[in-house]
This record gives C-alpha cells, structure tokens and sequence, in this order.
C-alpha cells in the first residue's frame, strides 16, 4: 500500500547549495521562466522556491532554496536568516527524491561547499553534484576539482547560457521513482485556483500561508522584507464537505516606491505585481485598526481593482485590537471605497482565528467568478433601473438603452448598446451596478459595464447565411 502511496507522488528535485552559486539561476534556466529573483547579492532566495516542470517526457517538482551558511552576523538580523533558511533547505531536502549540490567552479571548493557535501551525503539521498559557471573549456576541465567532496562524476554547467543542462537533468530524471501520472493524466483535473496574498511589508502575507496549509513553509520574522520571491505554494481548500485545488501565492510586501532600498525589492514588488496579474482571487492583507486602511493599502488596493481581480479583504491582528468588529470593519469599508464589493473578515494569522470564514468568502468569490447572467435577464433589471430612475439629461438627449448583453467573464463584462456613450454620466453608470450586484450574486467580484454606440447599420443575419450558401 505504501508504494502505491509512493507512485501517486509528484517526484522532486531539489538544487542545493551555498549562497551566490547561481541555484535561482539553474532553477530559471530549467523552468523556462523567471520564476526566482537572481542577483549577485547573496541571499535573495530565502524560501522554498517550487515549479512543476515536464522534461523529457517526465513531469516532476523542481524546488529552489537559499543558500546553506548565510549571511553569518550580517545586519538586519543576519543570524535570524541563516537559521530560517537552514530550515526551508532542510525541508526540501525530506521532500526531494535527488538533489542536485551546485558549486561555482570559477570559484573552487571552498569549506563551506565540503561542509554541505558532507551533510548531504549523510541525508541518505541520491546527490548529483554540478559546478556552476563553466563559461569555457579551461573552467569547464577545472570543475574536476570538485570531486575531491566524493562524488562519482561532476557535470560542468553554466545556467546563464544553459549549457550543460541536459546530461545533469539526464541524470537526475532516470534517478526519479515511478509516478504514475507520466503514463495517463487525468484531463479531468480542475485547474487550480491561483491566489494571491498581497499586502504591504509585515502585514502577516507568510504567516496567513503557513496557517492555511498548516506548515512553516515560508519564513516569517518581525522583519519588513523577509519574503522575497513571489512563491507558489500547492494547496488543498476545503469548504464544507468539498475540496478544490488551489495555489496560494505568497508575495513580497508593497512598500512606497520612495522606500524601495535595493534592486532585489524593485524585483520582488514586480513578482508580487506579476502575481495580482495572473491571479484569479486575490486576499488583500491589511491590519485591522479603528483608522482603517493606510495610503500604502489605498494604493495597493487601487492595484487590484485595476487589474480586475476577485478580493477577499483579511484584517489581520484582530487579537490586537479592543475595538468592536463593528468600528473595526467599518473604518475598513471608509478608507477603501473602490473595493466595497470585497468581504472583509478580521482574522488573527498569529492565532489562526476566523479561519472558516476567510475560506468561506475564498470560496464565494471563486464561485461568482463565473456568474453566468441570461442575456433576458440582464435587460430586465436594467430596463426596470431605467425605468424606476431615469438617466440624467447630458448634451442634447438623455441616455438610451436597447439592449445589453455579457461579454465575458473573470471579471464579469457586460456592454450596454445605447444612443450615444457620451450621455452615460460617470455617477448614472456607478447607479446601474449597484442595482445589478443587488439582482446577481457578485459579492467579491469587480464588474465591467460600459456603454457603447449601437451599430447604425446591423447586416441581417438571413443575408449573411445567404452569402455563405452562393461561396
């Protein structure tokens, strides 16, 4: 039965090493994209870093990792990273079923590359070792040197070009167990549902992470900045006696572009903004407190209403605060007005309080994504609107509807075909869609209404099948 168990498994790889040796950099070269920040600064990668990759006909997980040994007595709290991390690497390690230990050949076997061979030895693991920025052939012959640590064969390898690739990964794919899902994938498996944790710094983004999937998976610290690279963790949501597969997305801290320090955090706030553009709900982390959102938050909100995102709002650090749920959401529904669509739920990461809740509003947004409204319907509460309060007068003619119809969902899309566009008063426009999210179910959704000209001349559509017959 265990072995069963086992072939249900997605294998892993996992690329370990000391910092700056160019892992992020293997780890981008093989996925194809630029999943992980690379810098020369060492230390950027601090949490697991994972991707599904399929190579040469073999699906698996390929899992990047900050380096061993970092940034001992550093400042900021140096010796706080070099713990974390030795922890995120450990658990990727009992996750993985190879590990790749990269060097840096033009650097040569330094201690602290012996030292992690030598613990990684002593995991039990199937190791491949491969030495990094093998540029030319003279360095590439030098990288030899690294089987002093006791390995068989050292592949040379240089991921900025990406050479040397395929004999390692060669190597490590015929090393993987059986997984049954190389044979036959099932086409029937729901997409995951991507979401995005977003906030500014030290909101409580990894916490809420490691609370929802019930492990430390990402590092957290009182630490503004401690989250990187925007990391996809796979995830099981469970919402009543159904289960839906998602991926939460853990994303660096939203600072004002004034206070950005460093080129790594412009990267990390491109990955979090990446991470809202390709996200299908996003949970917008604020602390709860009695003056409501800051400015950061107005503008990080503006982000996500722009981008057309499902929201779910979490005010976190509720345990915190002596002031009513009353004053606390309120002054949340105040400071941001352009989502007052979104639930709001005061939760406590810390304490995992009012957990069911913020899984439940997940899980109604999720579900009014793909609100479907009848093209009948839609221009009946419209009409009605219409009717019930009439359109300002604007220019020579007040607005008039003829039909409407939804054109898309992810957000919802509805075009309103009217006499001209110009007479949709902006305040008249924001009227019809509060009276549509009081007729549909759109609670957490953003909805596209626009008024456009109707055709002048519309071509029958008896004349069309003509033409098509006489081709």
């Amino acid at each position: 039965m265990a072995e069963q168990k086992n072939k249900k498994r997605l294998p892993a790889i996992a690329i370990v090493g000391r910092p700056n040796v160019g892992k992020s950099s293997l780890f981008n070269a093989v996925v194809g994209r630029r999943l992980a920040i690379v810098h020369e600064q060492a230390g950027v990668t601090r949490d697991r870093v994972m991707a599904t990759v399929v190579r040469d006909g073999r699906k698996f997980r390929l899992i990047d990792t900050g380096g061993l040994g970092l940034m001992t007595g550093a400042k900021k709290g140096g010796e706080v990273w070099d713990s974390a991390i030795a922890d995120q690497v450990e658990a990727a390690v009992a996750d993985a079923d190879v590990l790749i230990f990269l060097g840096d050949a033009q650097a040569g076997v330094t201690p602290l590359d012996s030292d992690i061979a030598v613990r990684l030895r002593a995991t039990g693991k199937k190791v491949l070792c491969a030495a990094n920025k093998c540029d030319n052939g003279k360095i590439a012959d030098e990288a030899v040197e690294f089987s002093v640590l006791g390995f068989h064969k050292v592949f040379p390898v240089c991921c900025e070009h990406r050479s040397g690739l395929a004999p390692l990964f060669s190597q490590a794919l015929s090393m993987l167990p059986a997984y049954e899902g190389d044979e036959e994938e099932d086409v029937s498996v729901v997409k995951p549902l991507n979401i995005a944790i977003v906030g500014r710094p030290n909101v409580g983004k990894s916490s809420l992470v490691n609370a929802l999937i019930g492990e430390e998976r990402m590092i957290t610290a009182n630490i503004a900045g401690t989250t990187r690279d925007a990391v996809d963790v796979e995830f099981t949501l469970r919402s009543g006696d159904e289960n839906f597969p998602a991926i939460l997305v853990d994303t660096a801290g939203l600072r004002k572009s004034g206070k950005v320090e460093d080129v790594v955090e412009f990267f990390s706030a491109m990955r979090a903004k990446s991470a809202i553009e390709r996200a299908d709900i996003v949970v917008f982390m604020i602390e709860a407190s009695p003056d409501g959102a800051t400015a950061q938050d107005r503008k990080i909100g503006s982000m996500i209403e722009s981008a057309g995102k499902g929201v779910v709002i979490a005010v976190n650090k509720r345990d915190l605060r002596s002031e009513s749920d009353e004053v606390l959401l309120k002054a949340v529904s105040r400071s941001l007005p352009g989502l007052n669509y979104a639930p709001a739920v005061l939760v406590s990461a810390l304490k995992q309080n009012r957990f069911d809740e913020l899984i439940c509003n997940i899980t109604r947004v999720m579900t009014n994504l793909d609100t479907e409204i009848p093209t009948g319907v839609l221009n009946r509460v419209l009409a009605d609107a219409f009717e019930v309060h009439p359109p300002p007068v604007t220019g020579n003619a007040p607005l008039k509807l003829f039909y409407a119809t939804m054109t898309g969902s992810r957000p919802p899309k509805i075009k309103m075909f009217v006499n001209a566009k110009e007479n949709a008063a902006p305040n008249y426009m924001a009227f019809l869609r509060r009276q549509l999210r009081n007729a549909f179910e759109l609670t957490g959704v953003p909805l596209s209404l626009e008024a456009v000209p109707r055709p002048k001349k519309v071509e029958s559509i008896k004349r069309n099948m003509n033409k098509r017959k006489h081709r």
